[in-house]
């Protein structure tokens, strides 16, 4: 294999730009050609393609975001959309792809892979920390770390006005960055999509702890769990509960944002050149990632397929020292 395209796509996340930065560097360093494909799948049907060499990447592990940029493409979801696809990077002699995303991101790859037969591998590139086949994925330790930092200064602002704050963190079908945030911030309680957690429980825990004379907490929502979005889980739980002082606080996309952590960019260039070696040792439709501290390669059939399980002693753990 003599020369490679690289991309990102779905959403952006810390570390993105440190793999990138690996992959270009572990492609040079191998004598492969390494061209940067432009807002993903839809870049790569126009054929917004261009050769990176080793200074294109130069002062860019720091750096949050996407140099490659990131975009959705309803026209790489059809068969006549893939195989424009395919005669783009046949017209710049792409023989191999590293692809940077999430589930999303795979499932398009996978269905490519598979039509057309050209190598793809998979570096694990979103927040979300939801993709089974690595125990960490690049940008969830930079969005923990942040949310982190914005729930520590929200604390302060509870505490001073005898308030409830519901902080709502990203993770539509995942609460890896609730528990942690929960833990780490100190919460009350935390609402994930993975457990149940009734409105009636949030009314009783915070009912009790304002009995035992505290006056200020912190519950952490997932977006995506069951029992609804942050405004509506204070909604209700101001009714059942009018004489406490509740807030809402969406963190939103700064979680996406923001110079990733060292733990990321670790992760991003060990993965970033575990892809260039993979696809040079004549491996395709996997994606790479780490388990217990040893490099894998996971097919994206089970990454997209198989649900990525949090550990319930977590969920304890918030109970234990939320008391």
């Amino acid at each position: 294999m003599k020369r490679i395209g690289v991309f990102t796509s779905g959403g952006d996340s810390p570390g993105m730009n440190a793999c990138i930065r690996a992959v270009v560097r572990a492609a040079v360093h191998q004598g492969v050609e390494v061209y940067g494909i432009t807002r993903g799948y839809r870049g790569m049907i126009k054929g917004e393609i261009t050769r990176l060499e080793s200074n294109s990447v130069s002062n860019t592990i720091q750096k949050g975001g996407t140099m490659l940029r990131s975009a959705r493409s309803k026209e790489f979801m059809t068969k006549e959309g893939r195989r424009e696809a395919y005669a783009q990077l046949k017209k710049f002699g792409i023989e191999g792809l590293v692809a940077i995303g999430g589930d999303g991101t795979f499932t398009g790859a996978n269905i490519f892979c598979e039509e057309f037969g050209i190598p793809i591998i998979g570096a694990p590139g979103t927040i979300d920390n939801d993709l089974y086949g690595t125990d960490y994925t690049i940008g969830y330790d930079t969005a923990v770390n942040t949310a982190l930092d914005a729930i520590d200064k929200i604390r302060d602002t509870a505490d001073s006005h005898d308030r409830v704050f519901f902080i709502e963190v990203m993770g539509r079908d995942s609460g890896y960055i609730a528990i942690p945030c929960a833990i780490g911030g100190g919460a009350e309680i935390v609402m994930i999509p993975e457990a149940e957690t009734s409105i009636q429980t949030v009314v009783d825990t915070l009912r009790t702890g304002w009995d035992r004379s505290k006056t200020s907490f912190i519950v952490i929502v997932a977006e995506g769990d069951e029992a609804g979005n942050a405004t509506e889980v204070a909604s209700e739980v101001q009714k059942a509960l009018p004489y406490m002082d509740a807030r809402v606080t969406i963190l939103g996309h700064v979680q996406r944002g923001g110079s990733p952590t060292a733990a990321d960019r670790l992760l991003a260039s060990r993965l970033g050149i575990a892809c260039v070696e993979g696809l040079l040792e004549g491996r395709k439709n996997v994606m790479a990632g780490i388990v217990d501290s040893k490099l894998v390669y996971t097919p994206f059939i089970e990454t997209i397929t198989k649900q990525k399980i949090i550990n319930p002693h977590f969920i304890q753990m918030v109970n234990i020292l939320s008391v």
